[in-house]
């Protein structure tokens, strides 16, 4: 059914890249899903994606974790139109759509912050750090930025200034299919 709304969707408004829109549930299902193999959230947690863009990491998240609160927002307000059509077509409960850059989000505050391919991790960092509270929601993790990205992420790492204090886990561990052979699990967590 995901995969149906998906492709509706984007033949609509192009929230996913054409040539990927047939690897829908390898290139963004799974991929989103390597936040959940690292860090299974406790119910009640409270997730924000960051530049969601059609719902990713967040919608796989949602679905995988029922019981968990997640805020979806994006500054393309016709990306969260998607987001908002996919989560009532599917009956998601926990997901709020919002219409907002994260850092303009007032009076909210969150477990963990989540994004799949939006910003350096710097930028990331930045824009969320004052967002999320110390404590933990995981058995495994406490409170902080989590995100997808790919490639040599040395320099990026190195940029942020928190070398010492973040972890990254290759994706290729945890699914083998060739496409997440340079794809990263990356955290940083709440100081």
């Amino acid at each position: 059914m995901l995969e149906e709304l998906y492709k509706e969707w984007n033949d609509k408004i192009n929230v996913i890249s054409r040539k990927d829109i047939d690897s829908l549930y390898e290139k963004h299902v799974l991929h989103s899903l390597a936040i959940a193999a690292i860090c299974p959230f406790d119910d009640g947690a409270r997730i924000v994606d960051i530049g969601t863009g059609g719902g990713f990491p967040g919608i796989p998240l949602a679905i995988f974790f029922p019981e968990v609160e997640f805020v979806l927002s994006d500054s393309i307000g016709k990306k969260i139109k998607v987001v908002q059509e996919v989560a009532d077509a599917i009956g998601l409960k926990n997901v709020t759509a919002v219409h907002s850059r994260v850092e303009e989000l007032k009076g909210r505050t969150f477990d963990y912050a989540v994004s799949r391919a939006v910003a350096p991790l710097n930028d990331l960092w930045r824009w969320v750090n004052n967002k999320i509270e110390r404590g933990q929601k995981s058995d495994e993790l406490p409170s902080g930025l989590i995100c997808l990205k790919g490639g040599d992420l040395t320099q990026e790492i190195n940029e942020t200034g928190l070398k010492r204090i973040v972890q990254a886990w290759k994706v290729h561990d945890i699914f083998q299919e060739p496409f997440f052979e340079e794809k990263y699990v990356v955290y940083v967590p709440k100081l």
